[in-house]
């Protein structure tokens, strides 16, 4: 304060009492400068306040908030699991796995535009399917890969941030395409005669950009409420990589709407693709079994659905499971095992899936090898 300096012990008192002084020069009144994050204000002290103690109200209470405030500017990635000497074999083990989705989805994409005979709907959206794994792994597993021998585990703020985002982009987007590519063999297998009317390539060109442009909006909101919250205390992710509900653990303040983004809203679109998904297969079984007399035909649905299906299941299952799992800290543990099954395996075996059970995947993939050799 400008003209009666006061200490920082003095400030951390309720009151701070000035030893009473006569002013050298009654007629000048010196001024005080009070500022605080809210408040900033010049008061003439008058020589008869001057002489009497001096409260300090206002300083004693912004104390307390400066100091309860927190500014994270990083956080560490715990990662899989604490047990260290797992790591060197679960990361040849994801390494692996990572190379399988990379070059296997990225092998299916080349078969898809390059082979004239997979220029169909069906493969049109299996392409879109393999390029969404791929970048829906690469969000995650590099940095994974990347903490089981780092020492610091840290992810800037907005680095977590925008790898949040990008999770539940490309998440949202993998399940919709799965409902498209079900609503397709659908209206493939029951509707035959209609199928070059209802899905051609004007409609698959429509599905495909709002597959793509639908995920946008949950996924920001979950990054900007996300963004919005304050942090106390740890800032130990107990994952191993940015998602909410292990984010939603570290914060502090009313979260509630959080919550309901995430298990409310997020766990019902989720369950309702799913019961889609598993309606438009319901009917193609049905409808094979009452209506195909071929048993060639009938066996050449059948494999296909298979695929699709498992498909389906292998990435439906842990989603459901961490949704609908009540939120508690201790299932953030069963979280992270969970995770690596839709982060890492799913992308994997989609391509093995799709290959070894396609024949007409296969085969493309044979004649393409043989061209090269």
């Amino acid at each position: 304060m400008a003209g009666y300096p006061i200490s920082g012990a003095a400030l951390l008192s309720s009151t701070h009492h000035v030893p009473r002084q006569k002013p050298s020069r009654p007629t000048t009144r010196p001024t005080s400068h009070q500022c605080g994050g809210w408040l900033c204000q010049s008061t003439t002290l008058s020589p008869q306040s001057v002489a009497e103690p001096l409260m300090i109200p206002t300083i004693i209470h912004a104390v307390p908030v400066l100091l309860n405030q927190t500014l994270v500017n990083e956080f560490l990635l715990l990662g899989v699991t604490d047990i260290q000497e797992l790591n060197p074999i679960l990361f040849l083990t994801f390494l692996v796995m990572y190379f399988v989705n990379v070059f296997g989805n990225g092998a299916i994409i080349m078969i898809v535009i390059l082979d004239p005979r997979l220029h169909s709907p069906m493969y049109f959206f299996l392409g879109n399917l393999a390029c969404v794994d791929i970048c829906f792994s690469t969000v995650t597993v590099p940095k994974m890969l990347e903490n089981f021998f780092s020492t610091s585990k840290a992810i800037s703020y907005l680095g977590c941030i925008t790898q949040l985002y990008f999770f539940h982009f490309l998440g949202s987007t993998e399940a919709l395409l799965l409902t498209v590519m079900a609503f397709d063999r659908f209206v493939a297998i029951c509707r035959p005669l209609h199928y070059p009317s209802i899905m051609n390539s004007h409609v698959c060109i429509q599905l495909t950009v709002s597959i793509w442009a639908i995920p946008f909006i949950p996924a920001l909101l979950h990054s900007i409420l996300t963004s919005q919250l304050n942090f106390c205390g740890s800032n130990h992710i107990h994952h191993f990589f940015c998602d909410v509900k292990p984010l939603l653990e570290l914060a502090c303040g009313n979260t509630e709407l959080n919550r309901w983004l995430l298990n409310t809203f997020t766990g019902t679109v989720a369950i309702g693709l799913f019961f889609l998904t598993f309606l438009s297969y319901f009917y193609i079984i049905t409808y094979l079994f009452l209506k195909t007399r071929s048993c060639s035909m009938l066996h050449k649905a059948l494999s296909t659905c298979a695929s699709h299906f498992m498909v389906v299941t292998i990435f439906y299952a842990p989603v459901l499971f961490i949704y609908i799992n009540p939120d508690s800290g201790s299932s953030l543990e069963k979280d992270r095992v969970i995770a690596v099954m839709y982060t890492v395996v799913t992308p994997a075996l989609n391509p093995l899936i799709y290959t070894l059970r396609n024949k007409e995947v296969k085969g493309a993939l044979n004649r393409k090898i043989r061209l090269q050799l």
